[in-house]
């Protein structure tokens, strides 16, 4: 959770510095969003980020509308390339399993699950989960693939979109601030750069909050008191700001990766809860075959990546598959087998 509030606070603060003065540089920017995270992770959800979330929701609505249709409209000068086997990934780099661990939150996310409790303490019904976590994840979906196919399009060249990161020499920030100044012009780009700026804000902060109120359930310690609630969230924000000075590529990569491994933990053990519920165990499988998917990805992603073990693959690829064949095997003869059998 500390690693997604510093990848969406660094993030933001590169695009708004370059929407801004000179004296307002990313490190200004920086200082100034973790203020805002201290409050809103401080403060009840309702007083800052139930205000707020509103206005941002209508900002990614507006970006997305925005690119996905300059995309199509500009297609004639700037059309996307033919997508083959051949040129679907930067060379040299195996699509398996980098580009499950490179699109992060674009299908499935760990961060979003860590925001289940939280969020559900805000519904009024739980006939709203599956609008507010499900609706939330196909939206989500579809801004990855807005982005993804803006950035081929925008660039079209065989790298893509890490073309465009590696020729901007900015990262992030100048290639979201390229794009949106080109396809939209001035107004449109920074109407476009604000749902940019919203998204990851959005993540952030509520990051953040979820943080202290996962150790402040660990350790049972009281949330009302506002002293305690400043105790827990001081130290996470400090460790946040620290973290930022780290290369942004670097964090951004370890941040892929627990995001998605954190997905397949919270898979594994949303099977077992509609296992051990008992009513439809069949149902489990809905969890559990996208948990083994993703063990395999997270296992294999960590033994050959540069930030990893930086084994071959030829190590990696079997014995992913071997992991992911195991904690399958695993829940099926412990749990869901039995579970059947007692439906019976």
């Amino acid at each position: 959770l500390v690693m997604v509030g510093v990848v969406f606070m660094v993030g933001p603060a590169g695009l708004l510095a370059i929407l801004t003065p000179d004296i307002l540089d990313v490190r200004v920017w920086t200082i100034i969003i973790l203020v805002y995270y201290f409050l809103a992770t401080m403060l009840p959800i309702d007083k800052i980020i139930g205000k707020l979330y509103p206005i941002f929701g209508i900002c990614l609505i507006i970006m997305a509308v925005g690119i996905a249709g300059a995309t199509i409209f500009h297609s004639g000068t700037r059309p996307m390339m033919e997508i083959t086997l051949k040129n679907l990934h930067p060379a040299g780099k195996p699509i398996w399993p980098l580009m499950f661990i490179t699109v992060a939150c674009g299908a499935i996310s760990g961060f979003h699950a860590t925001q289940s409790p939280m969020i559900a303490r805000c519904l009024t019904s739980e006939k709203q989960g599956r609008r507010i976590f499900y609706g939330a994840m196909v939206a989500e979906g579809v801004i990855a693939l807005i982005w993804a196919a803006a950035g081929c399009a925008f660039y079209n060249k065989t790298g893509g979109l890490m073309t465009g990161l590696l020729e901007a020499g900015g990262g992030n920030s100048t290639t979201v601030y390229n794009m949106s100044i080109s396809l939209l012009g001035p107004l449109g780009g920074v109407l476009a750069m604000i749902g940019v700026i919203a998204c990851p804000i959005t993540s952030g902060d509520t990051a953040f909050r979820s943080a202290r109120l996962t150790i402040a359930d660990w350790f049972h310690i009281d949330q009302k008191d506002t002293k305690k609630r400043l105790l827990l969230s001081a130290p996470l924000l400090l460790l946040g700001y620290l973290i930022s000075f780290i290369d942004y590529s670097v964090v951004w990569r370890y941040f892929s990766w627990s995001n998605q491994t954190l997905a397949m933990i919270a898979l594994w053990a949303g099977a077992a809860y509609l296992v051990k519920s008992g009513k439809h165990p069949g149902y489990s499988l809905i969890a559990a075959i996208p948990a083994a998917f993703m063990s395999a990805v997270s296992v294999t992603y960590i033994l050959i990546a540069e930030e990893g073990f930086k084994l071959s693959t030829s190590i990696g690829y079997p014995v992913g598959i071997c992991v992911a064949l195991l904690l399958t095997i695993l829940f099926f003869v412990k749990g869901l087998l039995p579970a059947l059998q007692q439906k019976k």
